[in-house]
């Protein structure tokens, strides 16, 4: 659910860092002292090669790694004070994912698929009412037809486009996606992006955009770059 807050940043974060442990026993840095500044309702682009950090510094942003140090604030709450319980309702309720290869469950039709987020994030929804969101976001990424179809009989761009629908359903503050376009052909891709930015625009949500294409992330109006753990601020 968006809120209506512009005085206050909906992500911060202040010199966060973040390391896993190898098989040898050493650790490695992934996110290096990173500070960031999300603001609601616009766009921004993470840009870094394989291995430079990208998809640690999402899973913190995104809820779904609490072992970091540093400081991360969303409106304004203290991340690290929150117990895992609140920061897994904020996930389910705040939080739409796009990721490269989709992630749809194949024996569910698409209505099954898209629904997903509205039952994980307990919306109190009749039957019919929820029905009725999920055509609509489904019509809004122009697959209203396939409803009952699986995605295995989808092409790869009808796939990223369901799962643009099944992130957007729950009317997330943030919207993030990792390489959205990056299995699929340049025209199919553009066409991809276009819809994920089209649907951005209509609903208010942040969007934050993981690629390693500085092309796709010039679609955003503001660019980070990572490599080796280390985030560096750019003007788009």
């Amino acid at each position: 659910m968006i809120m209506e807050n512009n005085t206050v940043p909906l992500v911060e974060l202040q010199d966060v860092s973040a390391r896993v442990k190898l098989g040898n026993g050493e650790w490695l840095t992934t996110v290096n002292s990173a500070s960031m500044l999300l603001n609601q309702g616009e766009t921004y682009a993470v840009v870094g090669r394989s291995g430079s950090g990208k998809t640690s510094l999402i899973s913190i942003i995104g809820f779904l790694n609490k072992n970091f140090t540093g400081k991360y604030y969303y409106f304004g709450k203290s991340i690290q004070k929150c117990s895992d319980a609140t920061v897994s309702h904020m996930r389910a309720r705040n939080i739409g994912f796009v990721f490269q290869n989709y992630s749809l469950i194949k024996h569910l039709s698409i209505r099954e698929n898209v629904e997903l987020p509205l039952l994980y994030a307990g919306l109190q929804q009749s039957k019919q009412k929820r029905r009725k969101t999920i055509e609509e976001a489904l019509c809004d990424v122009g697959l209203q037809d396939k409803l009952n179809e699986y995605s295995g009989r989808l092409s790869g761009g009808e796939q990223q486009r369901v799962a643009i629908a099944r992130a957007l359903v729950t009317n997330p503050e943030l919207l993030i996606c990792d390489e959205p376009t990056g299995a699929l052909d340049s025209s199919t891709g553009e066409k991809v992006l276009q819809v994920l930015h089209d649907r951005v625009q209509e609903s208010g949500t942040t969007l934050l955009l993981v690629t390693h294409d500085m092309k796709v992330a010039r679609s955003c109006s503001h660019i980070f770059t990572m490599e080796g753990g280390v985030l560096y601020d750019h003007a788009a």
